[in-house]
């Protein structure tokens, strides 16, 4: 299994538009954080998970050619926003999209991007499989997918389990049985917005005390925001098994 960090970013990226802050001004390449989001690779099959605003920039920076579905987390427009570029893999793989989202999430696409579902389709319009996710296991070319649901302040969020590794962005709060999902996790990727309290997502303390409960062997920080600090200085004060992300870092499991 690879995994490829496509964005590491919050929903406004860094550098933000109009800041000078330190981490918006930095010249390491690490700093620069497009909207979050991953692609995994398992035995040929090619999944992304979320597709925000920057997910055209992501797949040619990637040299991805081969796409074979979407999970969508929440339906956040810094998740979803991307949605109509998957219309290149239409046409190269001549085929509909399966994408994967709840119920709730699919009806929320349907209304953004209402033109992809009219019956009566414009010509070269994105075209999609739609697939509802249950709180269970479920399969895309025979691999295992472990939904789990957290919370983002009152919004449920689905994070992904896909063997050892899980990911989850967007949350501040998983329950108990939720975290039972993720427990023997070899690597496990976990939201950290910043380093004060926030009210929908993990500080940096509280996703480090999360990471210290479920004891994966490796921890990553993702959905970075500005305000968090320089990914130089920040990866000074974390522990050994805990880095952070940075967009275009690969994973092989």
């Amino acid at each position: 299994m690879k995994i490829t960090f496509l964005g590491t970013g919050t929903s406004q990226g860094i550098p933000v538009i109009g800041c000078k802050c330190e981490v918006c001004s930095s010249v390491d390449y690490r700093d620069n954080r497009l909207r979050s989001s991953i692609l995994v690779e398992i035995d040929g099959t090619h999944i992304v998970v979320d597709t925000g605003p920057d997910f055209r920039q992501q797949m040619l920076r990637e040299r991805v050619d081969k796409l074979d579905a979407v999970l969508f987390t929440h339906a956040h427009k810094d998740h979803v926003a991307g949605l109509d570029d998957i219309r290149s893999f239409n046409f190269l793989q001549k085929k509909d999209m399966p994408i994967y989202a709840t119920s709730h999430v699919l009806g929320r696409l349907k209304q953004e991007f209402s033109y992809i579902f009219e019956d009566s389709k414009y010509p070269g319009v994105p075209r999609v499989d739609t697939n509802p996710i249950e709180n269970e296991t479920f399969q895309i070319n025979g691999i295992d997918i472990q939904p789990i649901e957290v919370m983002h302040y009152k919004l449920p969020v689905l994070g992904f389990r896909f063997g050892d590794f899980t990911y989850i962005t967007d949350a501040n709060h998983i329950a108990e049985e939720e975290k039972e999902k993720i427990k023997g996790s070899k690597i496990l990727v976990l939201n950290a917005l910043q380093k004060k309290s926030h009210i929908s997502h993990f500080n940096l303390e509280e996703a480090l005390e999360l990471i210290e409960e479920l004891k994966p062997e490796k921890g990553y920080l993702t959905h970075i925001g500005h305000f968090m600090g320089t990914h130089f200085a920040v990866s000074k004060e974390l522990p050994e098994n805990v880095e952070i992300a940075w967009d275009g870092l690969k994973l092989v499991i």
